[in-house]
């Protein structure tokens, strides 16, 4: 039993983070956003929702400076003020735009956002477990390799995430007849769009694919469906 009870302790460890986590998310969103009134942006997600056979998708504010859109685990599509004063100021267009939307419906649709909640508990779990387990044998260096491994962890699931979202968004865009000239274009523009004032690169896009593995990801698609048409 002694064996197990470190097994035990990272599960409800899981739970109570997953269950935390999930609320402290919600609070934080319902907090600091308000629905997007914006009627260009409108026109496009109108689109949008007509590809998917929607009567409508409602998109949120959410009142942060850095350059970033989400979707919440209640399938609440958010973009950061610092993303549409992007747009306002003329740096992204509203396709641009668009296509992040799209991406971020991709990953509520595909699930992304629910798991990527249990995996983050799931992952806090994994490495409470290994440090423990590997501080018996490893003393001093045990919670370091744990850490390393749950990152690197993390970093796969999410770049896979994103590619299968690049996808969605992608099949949507052309459906919708936005197209996707526009994901590819804002591809371009992230590392400037995101860097902060010391120059250090957000947190979230370092879990991202590279800019050009993603546009090569999008080329691959285009391709195969002009082979599918020809």
């Amino acid at each position: 039993m002694l064996k197990l009870t470190p097994i035990i302790l990272a599960v409800l460890y899981a739970l109570a983070m997953y269950h935390f986590s999930v609320w402290r998310t919600k609070r934080e969103l319902d907090g600091k956003s308000t629905e997007l009134a914006d009627p260009r942006l409108k026109a496009l997600t109108d689109r949008l929702a007509k590809a998917l056979d929607l009567e409508r998708i409602r998109v949120h504010i959410y009142e942060i400076d850095p350059v970033n859109g989400l979707a919440a685990p209640d399938g609440r599509i958010f973009i950061t003020r610092g993303f549409y004063r992007k747009y306002q100021n003329g740096d992204v267009t509203g396709e641009e735009l668009a296509s992040v939307i799209a991406h971020e419906l991709g990953h509520v649709a595909l699930g992304h956002t629910r798991r990527r909640m249990i995996d983050f508990s799931g992952q806090n779990a994994l490495r409470t477990a290994l440090a423990m387990i590997l501080s018996r044998f490893l003393p001093g260096i045990g919670v370091w390799i744990a850490n390393g491994l749950a990152t690197l962890l993390a970093a796969g699931l999410s770049r896979g995430d994103e590619y299968e979202a690049d996808a969605y968004a992608a099949a949507l865009l052309h459906k919708a007849g936005i197209g996707i000239d526009a994901q590819k274009s804002l591809f371009t523009k992230l590392d400037a769009l995101t860097q902060s004032r010391a120059g250090v690169m957000p947190a979230w896009l370092m879990s991202h694919p590279k800019t050009t593995e993603r546009i090569a990801a999008l080329d691959k698609l285009e391709s195969r469906w002009s082979n599918a048409t020809s």
